[in-house]
């Protein structure tokens, strides 16, 4: 029994990974579409918003997925998303 436990959450695991994987790059989208859809966005807050998709879009090109659906997920919520 336990044994199938282990197993189950193995695969569990094993799927897990490239669906955050797959957030990664929808995500870069959505930012890159509300900025450009929000013109009068205030300089500093654009700035730090751009700061996040960089290194969101970094950290999935460097393999470390769940960082960087947290980066994209900060700049996505200072968009209002």
């Amino acid at each position: 029994m336990l044994l199938r436990t282990f197993a189950t959450a193995a695969m569990l695991a094993l799927f897990a990974v490239p669906a955050i994987a797959g957030q990664c790059p929808n995500m870069v989208g959505q930012i890159d579409a509300a900025l450009a859809a929000t013109p009068g966005l205030n300089d500093d807050v654009k700035a730090q918003i751009t700061e996040l998709r960089n290194q969101g879009e970094e950290l999935h090109n460097s393999g470390d997925h769940q960082a960087s659906v947290d980066a994209l997920a900060e700049a996505l919520k200072l968009l209002g998303q």
